[in-house]
């Protein structure tokens, strides 16, 4: 589905659709590690209840589970854009990643280097 992602990343979720409001088509991706740790999703910030244009870029470890968590990484104003840092943030977690017990570090790299400086 995604060539350009990094192999340790699968497309979980691709989807196109036309909100009800509006006659722009939006687009929705979702990508899991393959250890199954943690989902990335580039997907419209109005989905996560957020009165922002444009696409947010979230990452949520251990999905699924109880102790699961979702952080915000970035908001864009396109898909292309947004989805193009996601594969950023890919690679970067990628090789900090080494099993479980580095996930929230390999996390917080990601985050800090994709992330919006203000």
């Amino acid at each position: 589905m995604d060539a350009d992602v990094p192999p340790e990343w699968n497309a979980e979720e691709c989807r196109t659709y036309t909100p009800a409001d509006t006659d722009r088509e939006m687009e929705y991706r979702t990508y899991r590690h393959e250890s199954g740790d943690l989902r990335l999703k580039v997907a419209p910030a109005s989905l996560d209840g957020e009165d922002h244009p444009g696409y947010a870029l979230t990452a949520t470890s251990y999905p699924g589970l109880d102790l699961s968590e979702t952080i915000r990484i970035r908001t864009v104003l396109t898909f292309e854009r947004c989805n193009r840092i996601g594969r950023e943030f890919m690679a970067l977690f990628s090789a900090s990643y080494d099993g479980p017990g580095s996930l929230e570090n390999a996390l917080d790299y990601a985050y800090e280097r994709t992330r919006e400086h203000r």
